[in-house]
């Protein structure tokens, strides 16, 4: 089958639609409910980096989906008909759950309390509160992901634009529908990070007259986790615009984030960078996803991270980088004061044990999502930030009451 008639499903955690039959293997109207049902777990986990679960302290959806997990995790005909899609192993890595925690509540309980009916069923293979796939599929919008077969070729183009990133040679940039991004912006070579994986446009078809008259063209995106899928450019860019933490790969070329160039008397440079800890320790385990340490350096992060697992102020564990934004026309010490200000509701509490035995508080640990800190570094772009503050009960920047502090 040639590579431009397949359909993905790489986007579909982005898009909301389900995987289109293929035309030699017919999907019953149950096996569709099945995998539309499964899709939505899936778009939680890549919102949340991590399974729905069981309990009152979390909402209605996350209850109705953990529930759902459970039920499709202990049917075979399920688990059989969900493998090839599971790229998650969320089939595969069942916590167990409170021997009450999937009669706690139905399905029919939470749906009534969503305001949503369900149906006379508790089956899970009925699903009737999830649309149907001819509800939601747009034509020559969906293409099924597939393995790569010549990823061989690809890997190394990956390895390096990660060593780029690393190094600060490349940065990661916030794509924001509002600011301008078109289908133009979508060209052969580019790089992005969608569904917490970098895509690469490795092809661009011919370009066609879509049914609303705009124009468009069928991709080769290959991912790398080594898949492929072959979508349209307006299903790419939606699905960008819809993922809530994607982001542009930039060029090693490109200009920094705050000036279009460095000039003679610049107050200097350096990177914004965002760190991600691998340690075991148990609050920074149980939030993974959330405790990151914003710092700025004039150096090269990836020599300033060397020593993690040594240095207290790494949490005496290794690192990852997450992002990083270059800066000029910016005092590095200033900025990073301004930074962990804004960010000092969510400062991380945690003493740790440096290696002689002595207590260390790290005071560059915060409990905030990473789309919160691509929001705070556009609003230090445009010069807003000082009259913000992040409230955690929101999760978001929200304006300072009273005096603003000018920083």
């Amino acid at each position: 089958m040639s590579k431009f008639t397949d359909e993905d499903d790489a986007l579909l955690t982005e898009l909301g639609v389900e995987v289109e039959a293929k035309k030699d293997t017919a999907r019953t109207p149950r096996e569709e409910r099945i995998i539309a049902g499964f899709e939505e777990i899936q778009r939680f986990v890549a919102a949340h980096g991590r399974a729905p679960q069981h309990g009152e302290e979390h909402d209605i959806f996350e209850r109705l989906y953990a529930v759902r997990l459970d039920r499709l995790r202990v049917q075979a005909d399920c688990r059989s008909l969900l493998a090839p899609f599971d790229h998650q192993g969320l089939l595969a890595s069942a916590t167990p759950a409170p021997d009450d925690a999937a009669d706690d509540i139905s399905d029919d309980e939470l749906l009534a309390q969503l305001g949503v009916e369900s149906g006379t069923s508790k089956d899970i293979t009925e699903l009737r509160y999830v649309r149907s796939a001819a509800d939601k599929r747009a034509a020559e919008e969906i293409a099924t992901r597939e393995r790569c077969e010549d990823f061989d070729r690809f890997k190394p183009i990956f390895n390096a634009v990660q060593s780029d990133l690393d190094r600060g040679i490349r940065i990661t940039q916030p794509i924001r529908k509002e600011a301008g991004f078109l289908k133009t912006d979508i060209k052969a070579g580019e790089f992005f990070i969608l569904g917490g994986q970098i895509a690469y446009v490795a092809e661009v078809g011919e370009t066609f007259k879509a049914p609303n008259g705009e124009s468009d063209a069928r991709l080769r995106v290959i991912y790398s986790n080594g898949t492929e899928s072959n979508l349209l450019l307006r299903s790419l860019q939606r699905a960008l615009y819809k993922d809530e933490v994607s982001r542009r790969v930039s060029e090693p070329s490109a200009g920094p984030l705050f000036a279009s160039e460095s000039e003679v008397d610049d107050l200097g440079s350096g990177t914004i960078y965002v760190l991600r800890s691998k340690s075991d320790n148990p609050i920074v385990a149980a939030n993974r996803n959330l405790v990151h340490k914003i710092g700025v350096t004039g150096g090269d992060v990836a020599k300033r991270i060397a020593n993690a697992k040594l240095d207290p102020t790494f949490l005496l564990a290794d690192v990852e980088i997450v992002a990083t934004y270059k800066l000029y026309n910016l005092g590095r010490t200033k900025l990073e004061s301004l930074i962990h200000r804004i960010f000092d509701p969510a400062r991380l509490d945690i003493e740790i044990k440096d290696r002689f035995g002595n207590p260390v508080i790290p005071r560059e640990w915060f409990l905030v999502p990473l789309f919160v800190i691509d929001d705070a570094v556009e609003k230090i772009k445009d010069s807003t930030i000082s009259g913000y503050v992040y409230d955690p009960k929101s999760a978001a920047l929200v304006e300072r009451r009273g005096e603003v502090t000018r920083g």
